[in-house]
């Protein structure tokens, strides 16, 4: 079969950032600097009161890094702060996805974490609630343990006592901005509610939303570990095709959904791609070798969730999954989310990030080693001048920045462990949302006829 894609006109949406806006306060770049910070979300532009504006990487990238080179290593920082797998540790559903982009994730310093029966204090000067497990808000919702804390917010497990049953509820810090973040999350979360009555596609439900002691706290169902967080306990051991295809369908059509709908989601990662559920089976009494019983995934975290018709800051995503488009601010539209998940694909196949860096030039140079040049009319068109020469990326092939990436990053087909039909269809895909050029990019309309995904089709028809 020939898999064909169609061509559509450009559509780009320019805007610049503003440092008031305060709705984007998780995103930025200081171009070049990496902040190590548990915070390093936020964006490079003032300090207030919201938190600093500093790189726009996601906050694990600067924690999980080599000491002699400062260069990403997510393997190597794994055995430093593996915690031990205790029924409680492995209960936890500890996830920065509830939190926004600058939460502290499972594996980072400063996680709180909470049993039944222990108080949880924190300093009320910074806007977090003072709570403790026991705590009965809106005289519904009974805290149980806390789930995780960030910058934004924190998030608690609670026992809904009308409906009987576990629910997450995210306290966000009692300071107008991040109201803000958490009214536009809410205003996206109601119109996903709306649009998808019958819960048919893979985003994560809000279940209610109240205020307590002014702080506003949002209710969602209570899923498991995140994508990443699986790979992390599972040794980074990379995901089968299978499974690849399986998850990739679910959130093909969940954010297919949103598109069609006119909102981009912004931050898709594996991070914000939860399980349903992560019970495991051990293969061989291995148990440092998890295999899934469910496939079953959501999407979460829409506090950086833009409609169309809103202002489009210039920088967005997380660090590994930005679009070159974004880099180069050139503005941005849906597609952006395509290309984050072509590289949530290949982390899933490759147990690592395809693109392991900090700095928005040297990201542009892996990218021009995995995908080729770069078009010369989209460097020609960037505001970034300074990342161009001669209508080429400006890059230094004899730099250590330059064997470094020679180490870390090869052509795309090159990645290709087996020469599978189905590993074929899979790369091709790849391809094709890993295209530089918006106009040439797939959607994910298209995405989901592609061949890679008639197994999954013929099963959805056989079960209809």
């Amino acid at each position: 079969m020939m898999w064909l894609y169609v061509q559509r006109p450009l559509r780009f949406f320019y805007f610049l950032a503003s440092s008031s806006d305060l709705r984007r306060l998780e995103r930025g770049e200081k171009e070049g600097v990496a902040q190590p910070s548990v915070d390093s979300s936020t964006m490079g532009r003032k300090d207030n009161d919201c938190g600093s504006w500093r790189d726009g990487d996601d906050p694990k990238t600067d924690l999980h890094t080599d000491g002699q080179t400062g260069r990403f290593d997510r393997r190597a920082h794994r055995t430093a702060t593996e915690t031990d797998n205790s029924p409680e540790d492995d209960s936890l559903r500890l996830e920065s996805a509830l939190l926004g982009d600058s939460a502290v994730s499972a594996d980072d310093d400063g996680v709180k974490r909470s049993r039944k029966g222990e108080s949880v204090e924190d300093d009320e000067e910074e806007g977090h609630l003072v709570y403790h497990v026991g705590l009965v808000m809106k005289e519904r919702y009974e805290v149980v343990s806390t789930l995780g804390a960030g910058a934004f917010a924190k998030v608690v497990e609670c026992i809904d006592r009308d409906k009987d049953e576990h629910v997450a509820v995210k306290i966000v810090r009692n300071t107008e901005c991040f109201r803000d973040v958490a009214r536009s999350e809410i205003a996206v979360l109601e119109a996903i509610n709306s649009l998808d009555d019958d819960n048919r596609f893979a985003c994560v439900r809000m279940l209610d939303w109240f205020e307590h002691e002014g702080h506003i706290c949002i209710v969602f169902e209570l899923l498991s570990l995140s994508t990443f967080e699986f790979l992390r306990r599972n040794e980074f051991l990379p995901f089968s095709v299978e499974q690849i295809r399986h998850m990739a369908f679910q959130i093909f059509r969940a954010v297919c959904f949103l598109h069609r709908n006119k909102l981009t989601h912004t931050d898709l990662k594996p991070e914000n791609i939860l399980f349903v559920c992560s019970d495991c089976d051990y293969e061989y009494n291995d148990e440092t070798k998890r295999k899934l019983r469910s496939l079953d995934v959501k999407v979460v975290d829409f506090g950086t969730a833009t409609f169309d018709h809103e202002h489009h800051e210039s920088l967005v995503s997380t660090r590994h999954y930005r679009a070159p488009e974004v880099i180069l601010d050139l503005g941005w539209n849906q597609s952006c989310d395509v290309w984050s998940l072509g590289c949530v694909l290949m982390e899933f196949y490759l147990g690592r990030t395809l693109f392991p860096t900090h700095d928005s030039k040297e990201h542009l140079a892996m990218m021009e080693k995995v995908l080729g040049p770069i078009p010369p009319h989209l460097l020609k068109q960037t505001r970034k001048q300074h990342f161009v020469h001669n209508e080429r990326l400006d890059w230094d092939e004899h730099s250590s920045s330059d064997d470094y990436i020679g180490k870390h990053c090869k052509p795309l087909k090159q990645y290709m462990q087996r020469k599978s039909e189905e590993e074929r269809q899979l790369f091709d895909l790849l391809g094709c949302m890993l295209e530089y050029d918006v106009r040439r990019r797939i959607t994910l309309e298209e995405a989901l006829w592609h061949p890679f995904f008639s197994p999954m089709r013929t099963q959805k028809h056989q079960r209809s």
